[in-house]
């Protein structure tokens, strides 16, 4: 029997590729014959360029010159991946700064890629951002001018968005030839009850007053630059609207490029169970999260659906394991994840039977 495991990461506590190599560990060791396939699983987040990685080894690792931590992926096709997460993301501050905070070095590295004459495209997953910019600091990266009303650069972050009275798009270094993407499973739009300012920038350490700044910024933004609100705009603190006005860009599902990429598709169509997880599954990860587009792409070949999570607030049933259920504790869970990773896929595989 042919089994695919293609879990995201359990964020803050074990990867993707980890969390697939332990539930195959696990189900190995009871079900000796059946054929493994690993296939660890993003949605355009943190985490991507390693998935894309693992799947691709022959992809060239890139390190960028602008920043020490800040590297790129190219693929034999000219395709260059970035990720936002890992040049300006919220897990690399050590303090929330949600008026400040800004893209800028994520625009110094897509100048940088720009200029490569190797690269025919660049797709960028903007999950994970630090930021509420709309893009702003990217903007000012490529070389857009982004003024005040004496003429004078605004101040980098979302805070300083509200002082802006002019855009000047001249000097902006052109995009590859083959165009740009953005990966994200967001659909919000820049603006509005539901924009990137309310819906986002709390869980990036805005109080209800800096929302307001912040809010009041994204406005100005939209009033200058004259672009119109686009269903995804939202994402990232408004990365991709801030790109659209330099570079264009369309805006792809960041969990359904990936799987794509990786051949999950192929795999899962020639198997005959799947398993998926996460750490915490919800009644929002059926919504273009990596276990929502696994079970979607399963089902769409009438495939067995197993589930390894961290917890779960929807019943699983036979059909998966959380390991809040099997560890002493919630603590050993997310301290030990591996250890009770690799007992859920044993406990998978005994249920599943011979």
């Amino acid at each position: 029997m042919k089994v695919v495991i293609a879990p995201d990461s359990f964020k803050g506590s074990i990867t993707n590729v980890e969390c697939a190599e332990a539930i195959a560990e696990g189900w190995s060791s009871v079900r000796v014959s059946d054929q493994i396939f690993l296939r660890p699983m993003a949605d355009g987040g943190e985490g991507t360029l390693e998935t894309i990685s693992f799947q691709h080894p022959q992809a060239l690792r890139v390190q960028a010159a602008v920043a020490d931590r800040a590297w790129w992926l190219l693929l034999e096709d000219g395709t260059a991946y970035v990720e936002l997460a890992s040049i300006c993301g919220i897990t690399l501050l050590k303090e929330l700064d949600p008026l400040h905070s800004s893209t800028y070095l994520l625009g110094l590295v897509l100048r940088e890629i720009s200029t490569d004459e190797r690269v025919e495209k660049i797709v960028i997953s903007v999950g994970g951002s630090a930021s509420t910019d709309g893009g702003a600091g990217l903007l000012m990266a490529l070389g857009a001018k982004l003024l005040d009303s004496d003429g004078a650069p605004i101040p980098l972050g979302g805070g300083g968005l509200s002082r802006l009275h002019s855009i000047d798009l001249s000097e902006v270094v052109p995009a590859p030839r083959g165009g740009i993407a953005c990966l994200t499973d967001v659909r919000n739009l820049l603006l509005g009850v539901f924009g990137a300012a309310p819906v986002y920038s709390p869980q990036k350490g805005a109080t209800p007053e800096d929302v307001l700044v912040l809010t009041k910024g994204l406005e100005r933004l939209f009033e200058v630059s004259g672009r119109e609100d686009f269903p995804g705009a939202g994402a990232a603190g408004g990365t991709p609207y801030g790109l659209s006005l330099a570079w264009g860009g369309r805006i792809e599902s960041g969990a359904l490029a990936i799987a794509e990429l990786i051949g999950l598709p192929e795999a899962i169509a020639t198997s005959d169970v799947v398993i998926t997880g996460e750490g915490r599954l919800d009644s929002q990860s059926e919504f273009g999260k990596v276990v929502g587009t696994v079970k979607s792409l399963a089902r769409e070949k009438d495939k067995t659906i197993l589930y390894c999570v961290g917890s779960s607030e929807v019943e699983l049933g036979t059909n998966g394991v959380a390991l809040v259920d099997i560890a002493p504790s919630l603590k050993d869970a997310i301290s030990n994840p591996r250890q009770w990773l690799i007992q859920a896929g044993k406990e998978l595989a005994l249920r599943f039977g011979n």
